[in-house]
């Protein structure tokens, strides 16, 4: 019994032998063969308290170990996380589905009855494949062990693949306890998504290259994760054509240098501002997809007359919500290298400079537009969203970001000139996924040679969906400081109620969307192993997150904001 080796070994020692050191998961009797080889391999498991948990702390390390992967090729940035049958399945699909939208690779795998038992239809029994499939660029199941080589390995390849993203494979209980003599399969090399079309790319270039017309950049974050290269294209594709740069609506990486002249802002999803950043004769949309409002939109973002010019490695997105006069499909940093080559020869300096002109007005006028975002009333004894933001930036100014603060998400966008891979956000919007987010995070961190420091900010509201993840953080023993603007509401809602409905905010009941009584975070995190302190005053912030940076382990800090 001892000597034999089954399905869960090969797939174990294929995790380790594609460079896998961690997997997140919640275990159940389905997953005890897995389980039994993780105890014999030197892989670390690490224990979510629930399934969604798991996902995303797998998702929050994948997409850190991406970023490491741009400097290190012997990185795989591949989160694993192993969940249990359907019930398990169906509790991490909210996060599953944040790690589709932020394209995090993950390979996601849940155990499941033997093939020959569930005729029975056993209790936790379902269709698990149809389950992870409308989340997932691939979803499978492993019928036999025979198969299980080439099913890990095709699994990692399409999870690494641009456009990057999750997989899902049913490992049943069967399968992974029949003996083999199979080997791992190699991994092979990953493409990325190549240098596009070069006809498309020539029609670009002559689209863009009349300088008495307006030129707006809009980068997405297929940008930053095509890599720190693809950053350096977008700002030479800015230089060289005088364009002014955006953010996509709901950006949630940093996807160009923010204190770069030619930088002017994040769009936010407002249709009013979104429609007049977007008022601009030649538009190109470079590695976007959430670039749309959170509720219909009552005229078009872009107007019709707009040139459109797509950059994607994800061809559903290319043309999508508008129509694309030139549409390039490839990897956005080699794209851009191409059009600011040709771009380069049609345009003069003087073109240029005209340019320029105009990029400098519309910023003046965003920067008044945006300047007072987080601000709040100014009579309440409170920290505003823009205090604490300014006390962050004071203190901990190179520390890692991982963000789910949601309201008070542009406070933080529009004020801290933020680098190139310090910052990653929800961008699925459904909460839960931050504060597993930041565990994974700080633990793909404590794998360099030189840590940052990782702080998740994560508002109240998100918070409460899975406070269970300190847990994990404290049994590992993860440095990581939660930083929570607490405004006791979910003011998200409060705001969509306002515009969907109009009004002022006193004429309504606003139902079940106060936190009254309040929760005490405080010690709730400490009774999950985390150190907590309430933080009630604006004056105490600097000094509340200098000591929690100071301190090995999960700190959590409680700051009262107002809205």
């Amino acid at each position: 019994m001892a000597d034999e080796y089954t399905g869960a070994d090969l797939f174990v020692d294929a995790l380790e032998r594609y460079g896998v050191s961690h997997v997140f998961g919640n275990p159940g009797t389905t997953e005890l063969p897995v389980m039994k080889a993780l105890g014999d391999s030197d892989l670390e498991y690490v224990l979510g308290l629930h399934e969604d948990v798991a996902v995303g702390m797998a998702a929050g390390y994948a997409s850190t170990r991406r970023y490491h992967s741009h400097h290190d090729d012997a990185v795989t940035p591949v989160g694993v996380v192993n969940l249990h049958v359907a019930p398990g399945l169906a509790h991490g699909l909210g996060n599953l589905y944040g790690a589709s939208v932020a394209g995090a690779p993950l390979v996601v795998t849940a155990g499941n009855h033997s093939t020959d038992f569930r005729h029975e239809e056993p209790i936790l029994s379902g269709d698990l494949v149809e389950m992870a499939d409308e989340f997932a660029k691939w979803s499978a199941e492993v019928a036999d062990v025979s198969a299980l080589p080439a099913m890990v390995r095709r699994a990692f390849r399409v999870a690494l693949t641009p456009p990057t993203g999750p997989v899902f494979l049913a490992l049943p209980l069967d399968v992974m306890m029949a003996e083999t003599d199979a080997d791992p399969e190699r991994l092979g090399e990953i493409p990325d998504a190549g240098r596009g079309d070069p006809v498309q790319i020539e029609r670009a270039a002559d689209l863009l290259a009349d300088p008495d017309e307006d030129l707006a950049l809009v980068v997405g974050d297929g940008v930053a994760r095509s890599g720190v290269d693809a950053i350096e294209a977008a700002v030479e594709f800015a230089e060289a054509t005088g364009a002014r740069v955006h953010g996509e609506i709901l950006a949630c990486e940093v996807d160009f240098p923010t204190d770069h002249d030619q930088w002017v802002s994040y769009v936010p999803p407002n249709e009013d501002l979104a429609g007049t950043l977007f008022g601009v004769d030649n538009l190109v949309f470079v590695g976007c997809s959430t670039n749309t409002t959170l509720t219909r939109h009552e005229r078009p973002l872009v107007a019709d007359d707009t040139t459109c010019v797509h950059v994607s490695d994800d061809a559903w997105q290319v043309g999508k919500n508008q129509p694309a006069d030139a549409a390039v499909v490839g990897d956005p940093g080699r794209v851009l290298r191409e059009l600011s080559e040709r771009l380069r020869k049609r345009l003069t300096a003087t073109d240029r400079e005209g340019r320029l002109e105009r990029v400098e007005m519309v910023k003046n006028m965003v920067e008044s537009r945006m300047a007072e975002m987080g601000d709040g009333e100014a009579d309440d004894p409170r920290a505003s969203k823009a205090e604490l933001v300014d006390a962050m930036e004071a203190v901990a100014p190179d520390a890692y970001i991982v963000d789910e603060g949601v309201t008070a998400k542009y406070a933080m966008l529009t004020r801290w000139d933020l680098e190139p891979e310090q910052y990653v956000s929800n961008k699925g919007g459904g909460l839960g996924y931050g504060l597993p987010a930041s565990v994974g995070a700080a633990i793909a961190e404590s794998q360099t040679d030189d840590p940052r420091d990782v702080i998740g900010f994560i508002g109240d509201g998100s918070y409460l969906y899975y406070p269970q993840t300190l847990y994990s953080a404290a049994r590992e023993e993860v440095d990581l400081t939660v930083v929570i603007p607490d405004n006791r509401n979910y003011r998200i809602l409060k705001d969509n109620a306002l515009d969907l409905f109009g009004g002022e905010e006193d004429d309504y009941e606003f139902v079940g969307m106060d936190f009254d009584p309040p929760v005490d975070i405080p010690a709730n995190a400490e009774s999950h192993g985390a150190r907590g302190r309430l933080v009630p005053e604006p004056d105490e912030i600097e000094s509340a997150l200098e000591k929690a940076l100071d301190r090995d382990g999960p700190d959590v800090l409680d700051v009262l904001v107002h809205d």
